[in-house]
């Protein structure tokens, strides 16, 4: 098993090494507004809301988590 690797213990150069590996891979991806963004994942949802048990529940019949009986103490 490999031990875990801290940042803190590295040497400031390692650091550095490791922060402009990941500057240059962050530079390579392709962004968004924010405003499209939020607009297609809002149409996303809308669109599959229909389908969502969240949204439109379980059918009592297809739900696992209903209890099968119950007890009752008088």
């Amino acid at each position: 098993k490999m031990p875990a690797l801290h940042i803190e213990d590295l040497p400031e150069k390692e650091k550095l090494k490791m922060e402009v590996e990941q500057l240059r891979k962050e530079v390579k991806l392709q962004r968004q507004q924010v405003s499209k963004c939020s607009e297609e994942i809002k149409n996303y949802i809308e669109q599959r809301s229909g389908e969502d048990p969240l949204v439109k529940g379980i059918p009592e019949d297809k739900n696992p988590f209903k209890e099968k009986g119950s007890c009752v103490i008088s």
